[in-house]
């Protein structure tokens, strides 16, 4: 009897395991926190998130409350800053993306692509801000 209330309870936990991967799966771009720390710079704070971005994807236009360094993990992403020609970075490559400047991020690959955005930015702003 113990043996099947293990095997039961196992079970129950893999079902569950698989929904929660099933649903973030489903989210067209997922925001993974890394670090959040003070720096020097008196007010700022860096700031590190992984982004995954499904096929296809876009992030709209918004801005940052300081820098943003874009690093390409896997795939492709192209990038429209305002008043710049859009750029598309491979993995491995970065952008850097000053302080305010309104900005979008589209999947242009086949499958799933993912960037490093670190930023330095006003402690206590909301790190990201659409655009209108």
């Amino acid at each position: 009897m113990r043996t099947i209330m293990i095997m039961a309870a196992g079970a129950l936990i893999v079902a569950g395991a698989m929904q929660l991967t099933k649903a973030s799966a489903e989210e067209p771009i997922q925001r993974t926190d890394l670090v959040q720390n003070d720096i020097d710079v008196p007010g700022h704070e860096a700031v590190q998130v992984r982004v995954d971005f499904a096929p296809g994807t876009l992030a709209p236009r918004h801005h940052h409350p300081g820098e943003e360094i874009a690093h390409v993990l896997e795939g492709s992403l192209e990038y429209q800053l305002d008043g710049e020609t859009p750029v598309t970075l491979q993995a491995g490559q970065s952008l850097f993306i000053p302080s305010g400047v309104a900005h979008s991020a589209r999947n242009v690959g086949n499958g799933k692509a993912s960037e490093l955005a670190t930023y330095i930015v006003a402690k206590g702003s909301p790190l990201v801000v659409p655009e209108k």
